[in-house]
């Protein structure tokens, strides 16, 4: 078992300073490093071919608990190998922004917005840091950049401001809100479907924690940014060049079915604790439902759909799935559970910061794969200690990518848009206005854990 545990070790390390490195597209890194877990770990090392269906985990597919569970009986959670429920359920949502891409939904919605604040700069400003926050909470982060800091700088060369540090705050506002509920951000999505938590649970818990959180980093990035702001609102603008919102709907059918279905999704996912339905049938029927009502238009829809993505979270969970089975998560989790000598307090703590920590500088959602299995054996049979441990996971690692340009991918888009067209950030820009609010963050994530569930 030693060989194999040396291996499984070796194998993780050099799959995160490859995707550290960023010189092999990420999805081939795991997936070969995956191949080298269950070939070399679990096939010649171990010679346990158990381990390898196990970690594939193909038959959880046929068993209909995977896809409905009686809302009436306690959730077990999920142990180990790959997870097939929080990857179905990322391609059905991903389908479901292509869909609403595709109708003009994320145009729309940004030019009203800069309307119904009459395109001043400081309102504006302040508007789409908390709308950033807001679809971040039901849409992945990273659509939510990619458009918002699109119009950011198209608002930007009409009304004549620098939209960098509108273009920061909204990236630090899309990770503080996918960290507010279960579908906001990978790392949750691992999270919840590990655990059985349910969209509510994140909202009630993370959510509180989000909000309180967002009222600070508005506060602290207008405080920042108030002379650019004023400099800018100081200008003279005609507003009736200003596109109008209607010209961003490109067909208004697609337009009204695109937000129904989005809006059944936000339904299913609140109610999905009481209804018994898993994630990934939810993932699953709202992509069935776009692509049905898409018609021509499905193999536009499916072409940029992020397979990229769903590949790299497959490897991803097998090398993960290595530590495990090999034991040395269970290591990991008895080393935390004797530096803090079970101390709640201490643990969360812990795992608050050295979540936030890492995710700065390495992809958190890795690091939330191989923190899932550590946080249960500490928890053992104790549910309350879990869900504690799970919510700091959640806000070490969603907060914690925002500290660098590279903490999350939302920021790394954001960043390469702004380049693209001519302004760039580099890392002492960055790092010194979203590292101070990171901290800010993450200080009060750690209070109000403390005081809610440990006191």
């Amino acid at each position: 078992m030693l060989a194999a545990q040396i291996a499984a070790v070796v194998i993780f390390a050099v799959m995160f300073v490859l995707i550290v490195m960023d010189k092999i597209e990420r999805h081939y890194v795991t997936l070969g490093c995956g191949a080298l877990t269950l070939i070399l770990v679990f096939g010649l090392l171990m010679q346990d071919v158990g381990a390898i269906w196990n970690t594939l985990a193909l038959e959880n597919l046929t068993h209909l608990g995977f896809w409905w569970s009686d809302p009436n009986v306690a959730h077990e959670a999920s142990h180990g190998g790959i997870d097939w429920a929080t990857i179905i359920f990322l391609a059905g949502m991903m389908i479901m922004v292509e869909g609403m891409a595709k109708s003009g939904f994320f145009r729309w919605i940004c030019m009203l917005l800069a309307k119904i604040v009459k395109y001043k700069t400081t309102p504006l400003f302040i508007a789409f840091m908390v709308m950033s926050a807001v679809l971040a909470m039901f849409i992945d982060s990273i659509t939510v950049i990619l458009f918002l800091a699109a119009i950011t700088i198209e608002l930007a060369k009409l009304l004549k401001f620098n939209p960098v540090p509108m273009i920061m705050s909204e990236i630090f506002c899309a990770n503080l809100g996918g960290s507010a509920t279960m579908c906001g951000d990978p790392p949750n999505i691992i999270i919840g479907s590990a655990f059985g938590l349910s969209f509510t649970d994140f909202l009630l818990n993370t959510g509180l924690i989000a909000g309180i959180g967002l009222v600070l980093v508005v506060v602290y990035f207008y405080l920042v940014n108030r002379k650019t702001l004023k400099a800018a609102s100081n200008t003279e603008i005609d507003i009736s060049n200003m596109p109008s919102p209607a010209s961003a709907i490109v067909n208004k059918a697609d337009f009204v079915i695109s937000i129904v279905i989005f809006l059944l999704a936000v339904v299913l996912l609140i109610t999905h604790a009481n209804t018994g339905l898993s994630v990934a049938t939810i993932g699953a029927g709202i992509a069935v439902i776009t692509l049905i009502t898409a018609g021509k238009g499905i193999k536009e829809i499916l072409s940029k759909v992020d397979y990229k993505t769903l590949l790299f979270f497959v490897g991803l969970f097998i090398v993960v799935d290595g530590l495990g089975v090999t034991g040395i998560l269970k290591i990991m989790a008895n080393f935390i559970g004797q530096i803090s000598g079970g101390n709640l307090v201490i643990m969360c703590v812990i795992i608050i910061w050295l979540s936030g920590i890492a995710s700065a500088f390495v992809d958190n959602i890795p690091f939330a794969a191989t923190m899932v299995p550590i946080i249960a054996t500490l928890a053992g049979a104790d549910a309350t200690m879990l869900k504690t441990l799970s919510w700091s996971l959640a806000m070490g690692t969603d907060i914690g990518g925002c500290a660098t340009p590279i903490g999350a991918s939302a920021n790394v888009v954001g960043v390469s848009v702004a380049g693209k067209n001519g302004y760039r950030i580099g890392w002492g820009k960055y790092c010194a206005q979203s590292a101070p609010a990171t901290v800010i963050v993450l200080a009060v994530s750690t209070l109000i854990i403390i005081l809610r569930y440990c006191v």
